[in-house]
């Protein structure tokens, strides 16, 4: 019950103990298709561009960012937790000019004031994370992709906690490149980053390319403008999960039938069904630790609804409450980072995690190990108020 990883789903570990596939064989190459598709409808665009990248939830943002970033470019990031951090470094390794703005963590950003300072900085991209696991708050991004494209900026989000769990409307919102995760609400091991851009993004991609051709094959001859990582060429990538199919690495075969039953779990359910057992599954989380007598963490107006951050109460170790609920009832909470740790816990409610047994379960052991370590809590009112959400009629 962290934010992640999280439990995958059974079916997807199954999978992955079907035999290895060529990654030219046609069988594979048409399953290579097919995730492209439910990416698509996952991401809910039409960009033509919707496959993974080989790696864990970071290899998605390096991938997207170093290809589009070059030497000098200016890049906005606006950081309401750690992972605001993580894209400021990524940005500054790729060579941008940087420039951020901050909240208190537990906030968000009005949008309004992130358009000001687009029009003061003027930056190429913007980059930003959709929902801050570190803090349990999502920033909302309604307007900021049209403001980008009436100034001809790139808008690039991090969506590796949203992603499945809740919506990511990539064109309704005018998203120009999306990074998501398997490890999250897609229920997936670990290992790989679905990515998402559309035309404006690939113009930039196709350029530098250009450039790279104009090398002569020469990679040892300098160019400001060349991408400069080979195993996060997006351009080359396309090549890779294009009709062309040019080899550029070997395919993480099973990681790729898991991220195909995974999306066909998720799809066969339902997005708007999913999202909605997400929120049915968090307010009765919520409901059962407030009635506990425990307080979250956050600003409520802007909460992330997979993931709940509590305030650990005064005088009581959250280390020991954790260690405690992990050894008597196996069930694995997460501390946070930086300004928070110590503070907060964080309980996540994600993909196949994010079940009803789950939740009472949590509620059940938190409130015993609570009692153990001898804080003071409403005894018994913890279960009864989550049952009352799981009671009202959808």
């Amino acid at each position: 019950m962290t934010p992640g990883p999280v439990e995958v789903d059974p079916r997807v570990l199954r999978v992955m103990a079907t035999p290895v596939l060529g990654q030219f064989d046609p069988e594979f190459t048409d399953m290579m298709n097919r995730v492209m598709e439910m990416l698509r409808e996952m991401f809910c665009t039409r960009n033509q561009w919707a496959y993974p990248i080989d790696g864990t939830s970071r290899s998605g943002l390096e991938a997207v960012l170093c290809s589009l970033i070059e030497p000098g470019d200016k890049v906005l990031v606006p950081i309401y937790g750690r992972f605001g951090h993580l894209l400021t470094e990524i940005a500054q390794r790729s060579g941008a000019e940087v420039h951020t703005m901050e909240v208190p963590w537990g906030e968000v950003f009005d949008e309004e004031e992130i358009i000001r300072e687009m029009d003061r900085v003027r930056p190429k991209i913007v980059a930003i994370v959709h929902g801050e696991t570190s803090t349990g708050c999502m920033q909302p991004l309604t307007r900021i992709g049209q403001a980008c494209r009436e100034r001809e900026m790139l808008l690039v989000v991090d969506a590796v906690a949203t992603l499945g769990g809740t919506p990511v409307d990539t064109d309704g919102w005018m998203l120009d490149a999306v990074i998501g995760g398997t490890q999250k609400c897609l229920s997936v091991p670990a290992g790989m980053a679905p990515i998402t851009y559309n035309e404006r993004a690939e113009r930039i991609i196709q350029a530098r390319k250009s450039v790279e051709r104009g090398l002569a094959g020469n990679l040892s001859e300098p160019s400001e403008r060349r991408i400069r990582s080979n195993y996060f060429d997006l351009g080359m990538l396309q090549d890779y999960w294009s009709p062309k199919r040019l080899n550029h690495h070997t395919e993480a075969t099973s990681m790729l039938y898991a991220l195909h039953e995974g999306l066909r779990i998720i799809l066969y359910e339902g997005l708007a069904e999913r999202f909605e057992r997400h929120r049915v599954n968090e307010r009765a989380l919520v409901a059962g630790l407030q009635a506990m007598g425990l307080s979250l963490f956050g600003n409520p107006d802007c909460k992330l609804s997979v993931v709940t951050c509590v305030n650990i109460p005064e005088g009581i170790n959250g280390d020991a409450v954790r260690e405690l609920l992990l050894q008597q009832f196996g069930i694995e909470i997460a501390s946070s980072f930086g300004p928070l740790h110590g503070k907060i816990w964080r309980i996540g409610t994600m993909g196949f995690s994010c079940r009803k047994k789950n939740v009472l379960h949590v509620l059940a052991g938190l409130e015993a190990v609570l009692i153990r370590v001898g804080a003071k809590v409403h005894r018994g009112e913890a279960l009864q108020a989550a049952l009352d959400v799981y009671e009202i009629p959808s």
